[in-house]
């Protein structure tokens, strides 16, 4: 499939796509990549996201390890390869396992997860796939993160599903990953 929205030629960016990259590129994210490409055709959006985005990935209250879990329950929900590509090797890092990665992959419930991974699991799968969470899950996410945890967790797969809209929609092309693209 053709990418429908390709990466602009900077010298054709306008003083408002200008200054929104320079803020991306300025950021922790180092570069304008993934679905900054299709978002830079509106600027003002693109950096309200841009802002959304960097608090639930770096600052959210369940930490990195939880959040990156999160994106790849709604990457894979999504069929979305640009954020698989590139939130796989990430959770690795930060210590979702292998065997984790692969089941989500898979659309497995992955068989080792910790307490605190399987609570989110859950919260992303029944919010993704029945579009509410029921109140046994929404219970155990309460007792573990708080209300802040519980409204950073409902964030990130909203701002994640929201990426995935966009990219699935430009159909943005997957950056080279050491992960493996999803399966179909």
């Amino acid at each position: 499939m053709t990418e429908r929205l390709r990466p602009l030629p900077p010298e054709d960016w306008t003083d408002a796509q200008r200054a929104a990259a320079q803020d991306i590129v300025d950021g922790p994210r180092g570069g304008l990549y993934g679905p900054f490409i299709p978002l830079l055709r509106s600027p003002e959006l693109m950096g309200h996201a841009q802002r959304l985005g960097e608090y639930l990935r770096y600052r959210s209250a369940i930490g990195t390890r939880l959040s990156e879990l999160a994106i790849l329950v709604t990457a894979r929900e999504w069929d979305q390869q640009v954020e698989w590509a590139i939130h796989a090797p990430i959770a690795l890092q930060v210590g979702i396992t292998q065997d984790v990665i692969d089941a989500i992959a898979r659309r497995e419930r992955p068989a080792a997860l910790l307490v605190d991974e399987g609570v989110v699991y859950d919260f992303c799968i029944e919010l993704q796939r029945a579009r509410r969470v029921s109140d046994r899950v929404y219970g155990d996410a309460l007792a573990l993160f708080g209300e802040q945890g519980v409204v950073d967790l409902m964030g990130v797969n909203g701002y994640y599903t929201f990426l995935a809209m966009v990219m699935n929609t430009a159909r943005t092309a997957a950056p080279p990953s050491s992960a493996a693209p999803l399966p179909d």
